[in-house]
């Protein structure tokens, strides 16, 4: 599988800093300018499959704000479709300014791990897992259409230990197995415990931190991928400092040492949204440099 033509092409997990805007145009859409932002500095740092910097709310109600049958962070009936797209305009504002971005969902079971249940209608959270897998499949197919390069679903939950990893699996492969497109799964924190049920999901890519959480290349190690791509995230997404050029370099290197270059996607741990600007900027301008000249160590 080809993202990109390069070795060891740059991505990001989703999320930026919300710079609001001001003016009347900002007061007909609060965010619009957040997105503009969002989409130009990653063009800026040389970022090679993009976002839409996920601006607009917390990965949760980001989603669930949306959909019939929830309320609030409570679910009060069978969960729905959204009546319209959810991400699909600000996706679309991306791609508009640059030829690869990465569409990014919530997963089903992080969803469900947000949200309450006040009705009879599902016994428990697992069966909910599934409906919402359908719905947000329907949000998948709008992005594909739209062009997207790469869809990301976003589990944080898997390493938690909180959820039906099996049923977690079960969801995510049915919103896969509509689509074209390659799908990342993402999944942060520590994996010692979860890595083998994690890795049996039918993904192309799998999005992980190594970063903050080195132990995780010793718990990859020796692992059989059977073909799929490494998200290597080497930007510690939690740090508001901004890692040297060669700090991030000997991260890479490190995964190298792990996994073939030809299969890594380098990005940073995990989303951005909770550094400054300049913080965020200036890490991902600092991946793009690294990662380039790892690049012409293994492209001469």
């Amino acid at each position: 599988m080809t993202l990109t033509s390069m070795c060891l092409p740059t991505t990001v997990v989703g999320s930026y800093p919300v710079v609001k805007g001001s003016g009347l145009l900002a007061r007909m859409d609060p965010l619009k300018h957040a997105v503009e932002v969002a989409v130009a500095d990653q063009i800026a740092a040389g970022i090679d499959i993009i976002s839409d910097g996920q601006v607009r709310g917390d990965m949760i109600h980001a989603f669930t704000s949306h959909l019939p049958g929830i309320r609030g962070s409570a679910v009060v009936g069978k969960v729905q479709p959204a009546a319209r797209p959810i991400t699909l305009a600000d996706t679309k504002y991306a791609l508009s300014r640059h030829p690869k971005v990465k569409g990014i969902l919530t997963g089903p079971s992080t969803l469900a791990h947000g949200l309450a249940l006040e009705t009879p209608f599902y016994r428990n959270k697992d069966e909910l897992v599934l409906d919402l897998a359908q719905a947000l499949a329907v949000e998948a197919d709008y992005l594909q259409n739209a062009g997207v390069t790469l869809l990301q679903i976003d589990e944080p939950i898997f390493s938690t230990g909180a959820a039906n990893i099996a049923i977690g699996r079960e969801a995510v492969n049915a919103i896969v197995g509509r689509l074209r497109v390659p799908v990342c799964l993402h999944v942060c924190g520590n994996l010692l415990d979860v890595v083998d049920d994690v890795l049996r999901t039918n993904v192309a890519v799998f999005d992980f931190e190594f970063a903050n959480n080195p132990g995780n290349l010793e718990v990859l190690s020796g692992k059989d991928l059977r073909g799929r791509m490494i998200g290597y995230g080497c930007v510690d997404s939690a740090d508001p400092g901004v890692e040297s050029v060669e700090t991030i370099k000997k991260r890479i290197e490190a995964g190298i040492d792990v996994f073939s270059p030809d299969a890594m996607l380098i990005d940073p741990d995990c989303g951005l949204r909770m550094q400054s600007r300049e913080a965020a900027s200036g890490k991902l301008k600092n991946m793009v440099v690294a990662a380039g000249l790892v690049r012409a160590e293994y492209t001469d």
